[in-house]
């Protein structure tokens, strides 16, 4: 442990070629004091570490040295290609990133090296959406060992529907993260009886057809002996492009016609949910002389409709389906008995 931070402390060293002990600190996530030791280390060991005083100060190596101690280990390797996302990167046990990192900086000649940090101060990637807590995935590493290293699981797994916890033999095929939200692709073991009559995460197909698994609906994972073969041609990214248009197309299977002002036609961009949102202007008629347009929306459901429209307020008038336009009216004269009630 303390010879892999002395590494990283001379490659960190090498490729900013300045750094005071504090940054040193907090870039090793170790104490000043942990830090001043390691460079005494360094120092004994002939590493030509020296410090400048001053307030432009901080420690630096001697001019033209470089180290040669560049190899990349298997782990930091792998790790590299999730090196924008360190903190998904550590839940999946890939938590070699900043290792491998410096490594890859320290090999690089000085002017790629110099637009390579560029890149990272301006550009930076934040997964998990606004106003939400991640969620708890404690079998995420498990997960993604047995993905790694093709090992067929068996998952204690709570859905909606009932029965809510089942039991599953999976082959897992790959992970996903979207929208700060994990989710395991696998497909049913050979040993697990048929089951076409139960999706898991998204519709049905065949018995042994990938499905989509939340990981943290996860309760309980045990490894099971034994390696699988990965389906010739399974192609990730390609699944779960098909996967998530066919569970918006499933999703949002009704429609709502509705007549939006110009703040809500605006208004609905923030506040309605994407697929909404983009109906909105898709199929906005040109607006009427009282600047409304007309728009067809597609819906959830007229309960998940009726919710989505209140946020606009007045804004949104709905036309179609009835139902749905007489439970806003509902809703409407029942918030205005409310605020007009004398106040006792």
């Amino acid at each position: 442990m303390r010879a892999s931070r002395l590494l990283s402390l001379l490659l960190l060293l090498q490729t900013r070629e300045r750094m005071t002990a504090r940054q040193l600190a907090a870039e090793l996530e170790v104490s000043v004091r942990t830090v001043y030791r390691d460079v005494e280390s360094l120092s004994a060991a002939g590493v030509p570490v020296y410090a400048d005083r001053g307030p432009d100060g901080g420690y630096r190596l001697l001019n033209g040295y470089r180290t040669r101690l560049t190899g990349l280990t298997a782990t930091e390797a792998e790790s590299l290609t999730l090196s924008a996302l360190p903190g998904p990167a550590s839940q999946l046990g890939l938590g070699d990133v900043l290792a491998a990192e410096l490594k890859l900086m320290a090999a690089l000649p000085p002017d790629l090296r110099t637009r390579a940090s560029r890149i990272r101060e301006r550009f930076h990637l934040d997964a998990p959406g606004w106003f939400r807590t991640p969620d708890d995935v404690p079998h995420l590493h498990a997960i993604a060992d047995a993905v790694w290293n093709q090992h067929r699981i068996e998952v204690l797994y709570r859905r909606w529907r009932r029965p809510q916890q089942v039991t599953r033999h999976l082959e897992p095929l790959g992970v996903v993260l979207k929208a700060g939200s994990w989710y395991l692709i696998a497909r049913p073991a050979p040993s697990d009886p048929p089951d076409t009559t139960t999706a898991d995460d998204g519709p049905d197909g065949t018995a042994r057809d990938p499905r989509t698994y939340r990981v943290s609906r996860v309760l309980t994972l045990r490894a099971l002996p034994g390696h699988f073969d990965r389906p010739h041609g399974f192609d990730l990214a390609a699944f779960w492009a098909a996967y998530a248009e066919r569970f918006e197309a499933d999703a949002y299977r009704e429609h709502a016609t509705v007549k939006l002002s110009p703040d809500g036609l605006t208004r609905s961009q923030i506040l309605l949910p994407p697929t909404m949102a983009r109906a909105a202007l898709d199929t906005a008629t040109p607006p009427g002389p009282d600047g409304w347009v007309h728009a067809t929306l597609p819906i959830e459901s007229v309960r998940h409709a009726h919710v989505e429209f209140l946020k606009l307020g007045a804004d949104v008038e709905v036309i179609d389906p009835p139902h749905l336009r007489d439970m806003i009216a509902a809703t409407a004269r029942a918030l205005a008995a409310r605020y007009t009630r004398d106040q006792t």
